[in-house]
C-alpha cells in the first residue's frame, strides 16, 4: 500500500497513532536509551490522536524492555554509528525476538511493521546488543513519582551513574536556570547536593527550555556521580547524570516543587520509581497556604496566552 492509497482510503497519520503504536514507540526508545524528551512528544502526539496515555505505563514498558544501545552521552557511540549498524530498524528487529513489538501495525510507509523489518539485520552486535546480552535488563527511561512530583517526573536512567541510582541530599533551590548556573560556576554546589531548578516548565518558562547548561556544568566539574538535579524544565538528549526533569505539576502551576526550601532533604530512588521531599505534610500545607505565584516572565503577546493555556509536562505540554 502506497501513501496515495492511504490517502484515498482516508487513512490519516492520526489513525495510525494507537495505544499499541505508543507502546511500540516507547519500547524502541527504551531499547535505545534515548532522550527524556520522548515523554513530551509521545503524550502530545497521542493527545492529538485521541489516545489516552497514562505515564505509569512507561515504567511497565521499561521493566520489560532491555537497553540494547549506549549512545552518547551514556556511551561512546553516536547516531551515525547506529545507522551503520542497521539503525532503528535493526533495534526493532532485535525486539521482535521476544515479541516486544506489535508487528501487525500499519505504519506511515504504507506497510506493516513486520513488512518494514523484512531483511533487516544487526550489522554490529557490539553496538546494538543482541536481546540476550543487553547493557541492562530494563529500559533507558524511568518515570518517578512521590510528593515532589505527584503527576510524575522523568529521568534517563541509562545515563545515571550506578552510585546515583539511590541518593539523598539537601536541596539547593533556584528559581531560574541563570541563578543555578551562576552558583555552579562559582563552586557553590557540593557533593551530595540536590540542585532544584523551578519555574522553568511549560507555563513558568514559558516554553520549557532545555536545562542542558547546568547539567553539563555539573558533569564537567566532576560532580556527575555525587550531585543530582531536579527541575520542572526539560533536557536535551545530550544530558547525563542524575538529571530528573518534567516535574509535574510544575512550580508555576502550584506544584510541590514550588514549596521546596533551601536545605530540605530530597530522597531519590530510581529503581523503585520514587522521588520524595522529606518534609512533614503539615509543614508543606503551611507553605502551600503562604505560596504566591511569581509574576509571569512574559505578560503580553502569544507567549502570555501560551502560558495561560499550557498544561504541565506529564500531559505533553499541550494547550488546554
Amino acid at each position: 500500500m502506497k501513501i496515495m492509497e492511504l490517502i484515498e482510503k482516508d487513512i490519516r497519520p492520526r489513525d495510525i497513532m494507537t495505544a499499541a503504536a505508543f507502546h511500540n514507540a516507547e519500547t524502541v526508545d527504551m531499547a535505545l536509551g534515548c532522550s527524556t524528551n520522548t515523554m513530551l512528544h509521545l503524550p502530545a502526539i497521542a493527545h492529538e490522536a485521541g489516545v489516552e496515555i497514562d505515564l505509569h505505563r512507561v515504567n511497565d514498558i521499561s521493566d520489560k524492555t532491555p537497553n540494547l544501545c549506549h549512545l552518547a552521552p551514556a556511551g561512546d557511540t553516536f547516531m551515525e554509528d547506529l545507522d551503520q549498524a542497521g539503525g532503528v530498524w535493526a533495534v526493532m528487529k532485535e525486539l521482535t525476538k521476544a515479541n516486544l513489538l506489535d508487528t501487525s501495525l500499519l505504519t506511515v510507509t504504507g506497510r506493516t511493521v513486520a513488512e518494514n523489518l523484512e531483511g533487516v539485520v544487526n550489522r554490529d552486535p557490539t553496538l546494538i546488543r543482541p536481546l540476550e546480552e543487553p547493557f541492562s535488563a530494563t529500559g533507558g527511561i524511568n518515570v518517578l513519582y512521590g510528593n515532589l512530583a505527584p503527576d510524575g517526573c522523568v529521568v534517563k536512567q541509562s545515563a545515571v551513574a550506578p552510585e546515583m541510582m539511590v541518593h539523598e541530599g539537601p536541596a539547593r533551590v533556584f528559581d531560574s536556570e541563570e541563578d543555578a548556573i551562576a552558583t555552579i560556576y562559582a563552586g557553590g554546589i557540593k557533593p551530595g547536593d540536590v540542585v532544584v531548578i523551578r519555574y522553568e516548565g511549560p507555563k513558568g518558562g514559558p516554553g520549557m527550555r532545555e536545562m542542558l547548561n547546568p547539567t553539563s556544568a555539573i558533569v564537567g566539574m566532576g560532580l556527575g556521580s555525587t550531585v543530582a538535579l531536579i527541575t520542572d524544565g526539560r533536557f536535551s538528549g545530550a544530558t547525563r547524570g542524575a538529571a530528573i526533569g518534567h516535574v509535574s505539576p510544575e512550580a508555576a502551576a502550584g506544584g510541590p516543587i514550588g514549596l521546596v526550601e533551601e536545605g530540605d532533604i530530597i530522597a531519590i530512588d530510581i529503581p523503585n520509581h520514587r522521588v520524595e521531599l522529606k518534609v512533614a505534610e503539615d509543614v508543606l500545607a503551611a507553605r502551600k497556604a503562604a505560596w504566591v505565584c511569581p509574576e509571569p516572565k512574559v505578560k503580553t503577546g502569544y507567549l502570555a496566552r501560551y502560558a495561560k493555556l499550557v498544561t504541565s509536562a506529564d500531559k505533553g505540554a499541550i494547550l488546554q
